[in-house]
């Protein structure tokens, strides 16, 4: 079954005083690339959260994200008078030393002045934690249930592809016998120009032999069906398996690319151009494979 490594994930769990939004997205990357923005106050349970989605969600570049919302009016910061009056009388005689204006949001900017806002430190509980991971498992759920429908739109476009590429290779079996003829014909008549030239005609015959065999493409056209047999076979595969079709494909282009340097026939030539067009977009879908 192929997987995108493409998904979108979204689940919200009410708590007492606060409603938690946790979204994961994941985009196409070569490893697990796992990028956090959590509150303070659940950072001790991420190395943990950072195995349990390694191993659900394997690969990609994945951007986990909590949104909290305060939803009790109780407010749980105060000011610290004391700093916030030095730092007024700091400010205030630099001020005057430089011969500065005092700015007009005084408030504002005090506020703003490190340690000044202070926020009491929550404790996590043990109970609200297990209802953030029922909540996060929801959301990884969601993404992979979006992965399996992207995977299922590039498995069709992947097997399209390789019925394209199979059937120009069809195609490459009308011109053979064309093109082992113009050969043929191309190096007799070069030999009928020559004049007064005698040669052994049965070692002619070996050496034409020989030519048109390394002209054969027969290995070539055997070798990329195979592979082109194995590709489906591995899109069929209970798992997704991105890399092997990544390696399945170069080979795919090895026997394309000697093809073409081996065909010696210019439809057969555009021929290849089109596989290499129809694989090139093989390899790009397959990027986006888990």
């Amino acid at each position: 079954m192929v997987h995108s490594m493409t998904g979108y994930g979204k689940a919200v769990v009410e708590l007492p005083h606060k409603k938690l939004t946790i979204e994961i997205r994941s985009l196409n990357s070569k490893q697990f690339d796992l990028f956090t923005r959590i509150p303070m106050i659940y950072r001790e349970k991420e190395i943990g959260l950072r195995n349990d989605l390694s191993k659900k969600l394997e690969r990609g570049k994945i951007d986990l994200s909590f949104t909290v919302e305060h939803i009790s009016k109780d407010v749980s910061a105060s000011i610290d008078h004391t700093l916030l009056k030095q730092y007024h009388q700091e400010i205030k005689a630099l001020a005057q030393e430089m011969y500065l204006e005092e700015p007009k949001d005084w408030f504002q900017t005090l506020l703003r002045m490190p340690d000044v806002m202070k926020q009491d430190i929550e404790e996590l509980d043990d109970e609200e934690w297990a209802l953030i991971e029922k909540t996060i498992e929801k959301a990884v759920n969601e993404l992979i249930g979006f992965r399996v429908q992207e995977g299922e739109m590039l498995k069709n476009l992947l097997v399209e592809k390789t019925a394209n590429i199979r059937q120009l290779l069809q195609d490459v079996e009308s011109y053979e016998g064309e093109r082992i003829e113009k050969v043929k014909s191309r190096i007799y008549d070069g030999l009928a120009t020559l004049e007064n030239k005698e040669y052994d005609t049965n070692r002619f015959e070996q050496e034409m032999i020989y030519y048109i065999e390394k002209l054969d493409v027969n290995e070539e056209k055997s070798r990329l069906t195979h592979h082109l047999d194995y590709f489906i076979e591995t899109l069929n595969d209970q798992k997704s398996q991105g890399k092997k079709l990544g390696f399945i494909a170069q080979e795919m282009g090895r026997e394309i690319n000697t093809l073409g340097s081996k065909s010696n026939h210019s439809d057969i030539q555009r021929i290849v151009v089109q596989m290499k067009d129809e694989l090139e977009q093989i390899k790009e879908q397959i990027l986006n494979i888990l």
